[in-house]
């Protein structure tokens, strides 16, 4: 790591939610000299833990931290951050899902509670920097870049860390496979060599998200109208919370000449509108939170980048402009796309370098691209989602 301290003089406060990633990750600034100390974060509690949980950050996990940091012989610290992150990762969940969006809570996580919260606790340590074990590169110059291994690469989630962050914190396994990180934990000998990873949303073990946010936001359960886009309706939903942009499976709609898919969700009016693949295509939307990791400050203007409309998309090419604030913008796709949900994240990529990105937002219905901003080819596009 690029620290202006000798190893032996350096401390590095490692983030241990009790998975291979973060243990090996301690385990490898250990080996290297550095003074580690482990950081537990309790953000949430189900109850008794079993060692099936796929969840990080409860119970099983803060035991196998603790257990691993004994045979590292570092110091382990928990430290307790559930209310924050009930205010700013569970809340923010399931109020985005009560305005029809698609939420990505572990951006909101590294954006609070990880790089804001975890961020001061290790400058309270008297740390010189902060590790974690998410697969991604911190390179020369605080520049975030995509992990060497591309299937697992999670840049995307680490777009709104800002480059005061950057200048702090660091990804030892960014240059590492997951295969190599496994063979590196069976090394160490840490008995989390073989921990399955987690699937699913951290603070919805079992996967269902809908009855988390009915119990915190019941207005996201109250019924409504199918819609087809052409006006008729085609059935009865139970709660936008069911639906997200994009989606196919589950509708209850039949007998249609053609597959449909949600169009957009109407919280205000508990509609949700479908029609057929081609009327989910967008090749221009709005962002609202921008955050910019490249040259110069906001607002950007006409720069081309790849972007990325989810974490699983492919990047494609477009230009983003400034928009009406200076955490705004404007995206213009090459060409159009179905995966423009919002609620998702936008990240800017040159390459594998992340320049930034934002939420897209909800657009009112017939909101066009901005006239200073449409070419010969956008003139007509009309991108209401």
């Amino acid at each position: 790591m690029d620290l202006q301290k000798p190893r032996e003089k350096a401390r590095v406060v490692v983030a241990m939610s009790g998975g291979v990633d973060s243990s090996v990750t301690a385990a490898l600034l250990k080996r290297e000299g550095y003074d580690v100390i482990g950081l537990t974060m309790q953000l949430y509690d189900h109850g008794a833990a079993t060692a099936k949980a796929k969840a990080c950050c409860a119970g099983q996990d803060i035991y196998d931290a603790r257990r691993v940091a004994e045979r590292l012989a570092i110091p382990h610290y928990v430290m307790d951050y559930e209310t924050t992150f009930k205010n700013d990762v569970i809340d923010r969940f399931a109020d985005s899902y009560v305005r029809g969006e698609t939420p990505v809570p572990c951006v909101l996580c590294n954006q609070t509670v990880k790089f804001r919260d975890l961020f001061k606790a290790a400058k309270d340590l008297g740390a010189d920097a902060l590790a974690t074990g998410h697969y991604a590169q911190r390179l020369p110059g605080s520049q975030l870049h995509r992990a060497v291994e591309i299937a697992r690469d999670q840049s995307y989630f680490l777009y709104a860390t800002t480059r005061e962050q950057l200048a702090f914190i660091r990804f030892p396994l960014g240059g590492l496979t997951k295969a190599q990180t496994r063979a590196l934990a069976t090394e160490f000998e840490l008995h989390v060599a073989d921990k399955p990873d987690s699937q699913d949303i951290c603070f919805v073990p079992t996967g269902d998200y809908a009855a988390i946010v009915k119990k915190l936001r019941p207005e996201a359960a109250r019924g409504g109208d199918i819609v087809h886009i052409d006006g008729r309706v085609v059935g009865k939903h139970e709660g936008v919370v069911h639906f997200t942009v994009g989606q196919r499976r589950g509708l209850g709609v039949g007998g249609e000449a053609e597959p449909l898919f949600v169009v957009s969700v109407d919280p205000d009016n508990a509609r949700i509108v479908v029609g057929p693949k081609a009327a989910l295509l967008r090749d221009s939307f709005a962002l609202h939170s921008v955050n910019w990791l490249g040259e110069g400050t906001l607002p950007i203007d006409g720069v081309q980048v790849n972007v990325k409309l989810r974490n699983t998309h492919t990047p494609v090419v477009a230009t983003v402009f400034g928009g009406d604030t200076a955490a705004a913008a404007h995206v213009v796709l090459n060409s159009p796309e179905a995966a423009v949900s919002p609620g998702q994240a936008c990240v800017f990529y040159d390459g594998d370098r992340v320049l930034g990105g934002g939420w897209i937002a909800r657009a009112p219905a017939g909101y066009a691209l901005p006239h200073n901003l449409r070419g010969p080819r956008t003139a007509a596009i009309s991108t209401g989602i």
